[in-house]
């Protein structure tokens, strides 16, 4: 039993220590309302750029691309060809190995679905006649050990030769190389993400580093009555925490606000494309990632300065023997 008393009181002692330094180095901050604002607007900034960029390309990640057919040759027939010379090219593609599926679409429907995505649907009733061609959309399957590229390339050579057919359209290249950007993009991000986790360690390391050695005296008499470096530590660790999450909370902000700003000008640039632009932020579990890991850069920040100024101290023999 006393050895289940002295472990809970030890405990109790630990929890009051911890939530004492918790709140006072809070207080402490506040009581430098504009080096903290400063401080804190400096970290929110730079957690802003790489976080801003990861929510641009999530947003264009999201946009509507027709992935699905992004390997579809599109076969273009000439002015004038009939139903007939259609259907049969469609069967005979149908019927080889390296083509998955043949969708035929009339210029009548090529018209209607234009109309319905286009928005100028009153201004083409207007046309006196249809425009539009007879279409292929042709799917095309790999050989084996065949690279897909190559042989979409030598059926559309194919294709191409065909009587009837004014052009074939392969769209892969330049959806593969958007594909491509986001990639780097991505990319990106992570090492905006490092260089400014570093820059926001060192700024936190830097304010602490100062309030350390304005604070000098009070630590050496802090280590005159017997604290321990665990117990000194403790309000400049809690402090840097503070300053890493109130900059995440910033962050945020900024972030949340600039998508507030940009919507209504998104909106009206879509519209006109015919889509949605549904600009999303972060979700909740990558609100409390970006909270709790600038939380861990101040903390880090923090430890890095008061530890390097404690061991100063210790190695020039003055704390605690004054």
């Amino acid at each position: 039993m006393s050895g289940g008393a002295g472990m809970r009181q030890r405990l109790r002692s630990w929890a009051r220590r911890h939530s004492y330094s918790f709140f006072s180095s809070l207080g402490q901050l506040m009581s430098h309302r504009l080096g903290t604002l400063m401080t804190v607007l400096v970290i929110g900034i730079a957690m802003l750029l790489p976080l801003g960029l990861h929510v641009t390309l999530a947003n264009f990640d999201r946009v509507d691309l027709n992935e699905d057919d992004w390997g579809a040759l599109t076969v273009f027939m000439a002015d004038g060809v009939d139903a007939g010379t259609v259907d049969a090219l469609a069967d005979m593609l149908g019927e080889r190995d390296d083509v998955a599926a043949v969708n035929a679409i009339s210029p009548e429907q090529g018209l209607e679905e234009f109309q319905a995505a286009s928005g100028f649907g009153d201004a083409l009733d207007l046309l006196e006649s249809n425009p539009l061609p007879w279409v292929l959309s042709v799917t095309p399957v790999a050989a084996a050990g065949e690279d897909f590229e190559a042989g979409a390339e030598r059926l559309s050579a194919f294709i191409s030769a065909q009587a009837g057919v004014e052009s074939v359209s392969f769209d892969l290249k330049w959806l593969q190389r958007f594909g491509r950007l986001l990639d780097l993009g991505q990319a990106a991000v992570t090492v905006l993400v490092l260089l400014f986790a570093l820059a926001v360690i060192m700024v936190v390391a830097n304010t602490i580093r100062l309030d350390v050695a304005a604070r000098t005296d009070e630590i050496e008499i802090m280590a005159l009555v017997g604290a321990t470096p665990g117990f000194i530590r403790q309000p400049f660790l809690y402090a840097g925490f503070w300053y890493g999450l109130l900059g995440g909370v910033v962050a945020l902000v900024l972030v949340n606000g600039a998508l507030i700003y940009l919507e209504g000008p998104l909106d009206r640039l879509m519209a006109s494309y015919g889509q949605d632009s549904n600009l999303r932020g972060l979700g909740g579990t990558q609100t409390l990632l970006v909270l709790l890991g600038g939380a861990a850069l101040g903390w880090s920040g923090a430890a890095m300065a008061v530890q390097k100024h404690l061991r100063t101290l210790r190695v020039g023999g003055t704390l605690g023997r004054r």
